[in-house]
């Protein structure tokens, strides 16, 4: 049976009490806002009975998906509805207040990644943190983990490091639906909002993606499939640093690299960690864009060979060790961009522990040690806010 996402339900009939008596609706969402018939959720909204479609909110990557990460954009007009389409990635990232003055409610549509750098989550903590100062109702239609409700891995972000890659204090893979991380940052912050969950249907925290039976609509111009995703925990950190983490190519956070890296030696160092359920091939690649564009570089493809017993994190962590020592007049981290500002890589990793202790093993390995009892914290803080067995 096909999994139901919270816009599936809500298109074939399901309703809400908030959906009644001429609410004015704003609609957080993006290409991946679709129901498994690929009906776009604002056609949906627009087509509730007793309800009004007046907003749209657009975060990272723009309500068409076609912005690269990290380009902001302004506000717009959508070309068929007619309706403001406001920008929560340019001048602001929070919803001013006029932008809420129209609306009774919102409602939040979006396919997440379950990895604390990506940004559609902060995008939904600020839109929460508006609605309850505005006393606007918020209604999250959930989607699935695609890297499934059953692990989590990474440290906590540390007091300090919040930013728009890391705006509450989970673990870099959270294990939870959108809609259950928001129950649980709602409970947690000073200024709760109205906030609701329209549940998913036949969703299990063990599923993978391929069996909920819902298409994979990518989320972001660098996450083309659920094989992106496995990776991307982990790799992203390189975003951190001038080795690229396969933007511009056509494996981006499968493939790492650098014009300085010898493919066959890193696939050696990282196979020799034995590390369960990947594979480290050496590939060579010529980037189109970002790092070392039209560049050719080493570097190795990872494999998942088994998603159950890949760690994402630990393996990204690994490889930054292996090129840091490997590579130590070559590889950098990527400087702060302005004097007092924090390095990304601290940003990525919720503290400063990963720069400090990258090229030491049994530092790295303490640290590893110290994530995983940060994981079981996580897992007692996560369970009363979960939704689905």
């Amino acid at each position: 049976m096909r999994v139901k996402t919270g816009a599936d339900v809500l298109a074939e009939g399901g309703t809400h009490p908030w959906l009644s008596g001429g609410a004015r609706m704003g609609l957080v969402t993006n290409p991946t806002g679709i129901t498994a018939e690929f009906v776009s959720t604002v056609d949906v909204c627009a087509g509730l009975p007793d309800t009004q479609l007046t907003v749209l909110f657009a975060c990272e990557h723009g309500l068409t998906g076609e912005l690269q990460a990290g380009v902001p954009f302004a506000d717009s007009v959508h070309p068929r509805y007619g309706i403001p389409v406001y920008s929560l990635y340019g001048t602001q990232k929070k919803p001013l207040p006029f932008m809420l003055a129209e609306v009774d409610m919102i409602l939040f549509d979006i396919q997440d990644v379950g990895v604390r750098y990506y940004t559609y989550a902060s995008t939904l903590f600020q839109m929460m943190e508006a609605c309850g100062e505005a006393g606007k109702h918020l209604l999250v239609l959930d989607r699935p983990n695609p890297l499934g409700g059953m692990e989590v891995e990474g440290g906590l972000l540390q007091e300090g490091y919040q930013s728009f890659v890391g705006a509450w204090t989970t673990p870099i893979r959270t294990g939870m639906t959108i809609g259950e991380l928001a129950l649980l940052v709602n409970a947690e912050c000073s200024e709760p909002c109205s906030l609701e969950v329209i549940a998913m249907e036949g969703w299990r925290r063990g599923m993978n993606f391929a069996e909920t039976g819902l298409p994979w609509m990518m989320p972001s111009p660098n996450m083309p499939t659920v094989d992106t995703v496995r990776a991307y925990a982990g790799i992203c950190l390189f975003e951190g640093t001038n080795v690229s983490e396969g933007r511009g190519t056509t494996r981006p956070f499968e493939w790492i690299g650098a014009p300085w890296i010898n493919g066959e030696q890193l696939a050696d160092a990282m196979q020799a960690h034995g590390l369960h359920g990947v594979h480290f091939h050496p590939v060579y690649m010529t980037p189109a864009f970002s790092k070392h564009a039209g560049e050719l570089c080493g570097g190795v493809r990872i494999f998942v060979t088994n998603e159950t017993e890949f760690r994402s994190v630990e393996t990204g962590l690994l490889l930054l060790h292996e090129i840091a020592v490997g590579y130590s007049k070559q590889f950098e981290w990527l400087e702060p961009p302005r004097e007092g500002s924090r390095y990304f890589i601290d940003l990525l990793t919720g503290g400063a522990e990963v720069r400090d202790v990258i090229d030491d093993s049994e530092r790295l390995s303490d640290l590893m040690a110290l994530w995983r009892e940060q994981e079981q914290m996580w897992r007692e803080r996560q369970n009363p806010f979960l939704i689905y067995e």
